[in-house]
């Protein structure tokens, strides 16, 4: 076996645990190790196809794999669990920035190396040079795009979804990257080729802040899958344009999978591919005033809520993104300790979409030791709900919102929800009556039998711990 197939087997070890990393990453139970699997694989493919191209030597490799694994270690040591979402955002923005640096990189030795009077074009050939790019392109609008995501997941330019003349400025920044892609690619002067080169970047930045522009917080997490998936075809695109076949594997693995997420993704909030770029969803929408309303709502304090809970033998608790703002996952895991030690089943319903990405309240929870087999999916567990005793909401709210099922103007009508209504108790903890995401009053919170616990999520919980622990025969 020559060095070439010795490296071409060695490339179906990362490949290998790509599959097996994404596989154990679709149960709770296996995703802690999945993405441990997954995380060797990209380690080792670096590797391999550094080692195979022989652009650097092991100096620089191990020095890069430092220098990386330093900075992706001390971003995600610096984030809570409430920031995983913008931690997602950055990373991969990360993986487009490389993409379009790569495609930048292999056109300036395409440049430097030519004859004099020889096209870029003429240089790399046709198939490289259009996967040249498509490198830098799809890089770039990656990295803008993730970038804003990230930014208004944080809260700033949380309402920066009407762009006056958003749409020709969208066309507009497109069709100018695509006429600098062709100078860029065709021009024999240098100079002009290369400042081409640098439109065509300017350009696909903005194309790709239009684009995320409009979409508004309810509809992030359908954004951030979509970005994965874009992400994944950068580098597919950067293999394509260096010849190397594991980045060409790792690319299609991930854009394929970033691709399932994203449609599983628009299933769950009933939307569209087309209607979240167009946004309006979570845009700032207002609950003031006219049927927003609020007429016959019931709060309550702990005491009274913990004498609920001591006659109740099943209990779901439904944590949403306000849970984790309150950093009250703990809370919430020693209230559900307390129920199961007084006999009380005890699950948390997870709806897909809750929090700020696809399993952003599994991550929260795992933060706070919650057993998995207390985790249960939408699917599972909307169906029982009527046997249900009690249903404490803990920061939740267009994931419970009735006007999903009954109303056909809502912003959420026909969004697959938690149907906690349908249990013979609901307690809603909240800060205040304020709107979700959608903008949209909650018709939960008027329910005869639903009952709001205004405060802070941590400290209720704590509150409704020490009622019960209070109670409990001595």
């Amino acid at each position: 076996m020559n060095a070439e197939e010795l490296v071409l087997v060695a490339y179906l070890v990362p490949v290998a645990l790509f599959v097996i990393g994404l596989k154990r990453l679709s149960k709770v139970r296996t995703a802690r190790r999945g993405n441990f699997m997954l995380a060797a694989g990209v380690m080792l493919a670096v590797v391999i196809t550094l080692v195979e191209m022989g652009v650097v030597d092991y100096t620089w490799i191990l020095v890069g794999l430092a220098v990386g694994a330093t900075v992706g270690a001390v971003i995600v040591l610096w984030a809570s669990a409430t920031s995983m979402p913008q931690v997602v955002a950055r990373f991969n923005g990360f993986g487009g920035a490389a993409a379009a640096l790569i495609g930048m990189s292999l056109f300036w030795d395409a440049v430097v190396d030519r004859d004099a009077g020889t096209t870029p074009l003429a240089a790399l050939g046709a198939l490289e040079s259009v996967a040249l790019a498509v490198s830098v392109v799809i890089g770039a609008v990656t990295f803008s795009g993730s970038l804003l995501a990230e930014v208004k997941l944080w809260g700033r330019l949380s309402r920066l979804t009407r762009i006056p003349g958003r749409a020709p400025l969208l066309v507009a920044s497109s069709v100018l990257t695509a006429a600098a892609a062709v100078a860029g690619l065709l021009l024999a002067d240098v100079r002009w080729a290369a400042l081409s080169m640098v439109g065509l970047l300017v350009f696909s930045l903005l194309a790709g802040f239009f684009a995320v522009a409009p979409v508004g917080g309810a509809d992030m997490p359908v954004m951030i899958s979509l970005l994965n998936s874009v992400s994944g075809i950068a580098v597919a695109a950067s293999g394509f344009a260096i010849g190397n076949t594991m980045l060409i594997m790792g690319g299609i693995i991930v854009g394929a999978a970033g691709l399932m997420l994203t449609q599983i993704m628009c299933v769950a909030m009933n939307r569209t591919l087309l209607s979240v770029f167009a946004g309006g969803l979570g845009d700032g929408g207002s609950s003031d005033g006219g049927s927003d309303t609020y007429e016959n709502v019931v709060s309550s304090d702990p005491e009274e809520a913990a004498m609920v809970l001591e006659v109740a033998r099943s209990v779901v608790i439904v944590p949403g993104y306000g849970l984790a703002a309150a950093r009250a996952q703990q809370a919430a895991a020693d209230l559900a300790g307390v129920l199961a030690a007084q006999g009380v089943e005890v699950r948390f319903a997870i709806h897909p979409v809750a929090g700020r990405m696809p399993g952003h309240m599994n991550v929260v929870l795992a933060e706070a030791d919650v057993p998995y087999d207390r985790l249960v999916e939408m699917d599972r567990i909307n169906s029982d709900f009527p046997n249900v005793d009690v249903v404490i909401v803990v920061g939740a709210n267009d994931v419970v919102n009735p006007a999903a099922n009954e109303a056909t103007g809502s912003p959420i009508a026909g969004m697959p929800i938690l149907d906690v209504e349908n249990a013979r108790r609901v307690m809603v903890i909240k800060r205040s009556l304020s709107p979700g995401y959608a903008g949209i009053k909650n018709e939960l919170f008027e329910r005869d039998h639903c009952t709001m616990l205004f405060g802070d999520a941590k400290q209720v919980l704590d509150d409704l711990t020490r009622e019960l622990k209070a109670n409990v025969p001595v």
